[in-house]
């Protein structure tokens, strides 16, 4: 028996019978309308259709209001996706306590880092809070360069710190303070880092003023950022929140 090319329905021989055209004409019928009902799965308006094999076409539901359509993340199959760009994913959430907290395992999946630390409060007065890129303790390493220094855009100013400062001095019993730091193309392995850092915090002396503090954390190593190491500028934490984010 012929069949067609594309969808291999069964037509009429050249030599086939007058007599069993009716029948030929049925089952050339009942072909056609099982391909196109396979084709055309659905009719809701607003829907998209898309063809999984040569063949077989399957229908996705309309999105909502801003969302995208795009492959999956295992180019699979399409799918409605809202758009995330710019938009920031808290990573952890963790306490300042002891000698020293340490953020590891930091995710290598985002544009830049934005940290929120809240109520930094040392156990000793006039203490200010201090950061090391991937936890690295290795002299010469680390600096800090202050907004406010003369130093601001001296390209001769040398590292000589085991860590960068990123708070001025803060009270030992009024936690309000507020800290950010922001470390941008985290992951890349070709240029030292930064992270520039602004600083709101309690006067160890009149503690309903403030000391404010603006200035960049900088590391001298290429290596991604994996972790991110915070201590007082001496003794222990008594207490403080660190909420780590990924910007996309």
């Amino acid at each position: 028996m012929a069949t067609t090319t594309n969808y291999s329905w069964t037509t009429p021989d050249d030599t086939a019978l007058v007599k069993d055209g009716a029948s030929a004409i049925r089952t050339l019928g009942t072909s056609i309308d099982t391909t196109v009902k396979a084709l055309n799965p659905g009719t809701t308006s607003g829907d998209l259709d898309y063809y999984t094999a040569a063949t077989t076409k399957a229908r996705i539901a309309k999105g909502t209001a801003g969302q995208v359509f795009t492959m999956n993340s295992g180019a699979t199959a399409p799918e409605w996706q809202t758009l995330n760009a710019g938009s920031m994913t808290l990573i952890s959430t963790t306490t300042l306590t002891g000698a020293s907290v340490t953020l590891s395992s930091i995710p290598q999946t985002y544009n830049k880092l934005f940290l929120v630390i809240r109520n930094f409060l040392p156990a000793t007065d006039s203490d200010f809070l201090q950061m090391r890129f991937n936890a690295d303790a290795t002299a010469n390493r680390h600096k800090t360069q202050l907004y406010y220094s003369v130093f601001y855009y001296n390209t001769a100013s040398a590292f000589g710190a085991t860590s960068s400062q990123i708070s001025a001095a803060n009270d030992n019993a009024v936690s309000t303070s507020i800290i950010t730091v922001e470390i941008p193309d985290y992951t890349n392995t070709a240029t030292w880092k930064m992270g520039e850092t602004t600083a709101l915090n309690v006067d160890p002396t009149t503690t309903t003023s403030e000391q404010f503090y603006k200035g960049i954390a900088i590391y001298n190593q290429t290596t991604a950022i994996s972790s991110l190491l915070f201590l007082p500028s001496s003794g222990n934490f008594t207490s403080g929140t660190i909420l780590l984010y990924g910007v996309k």
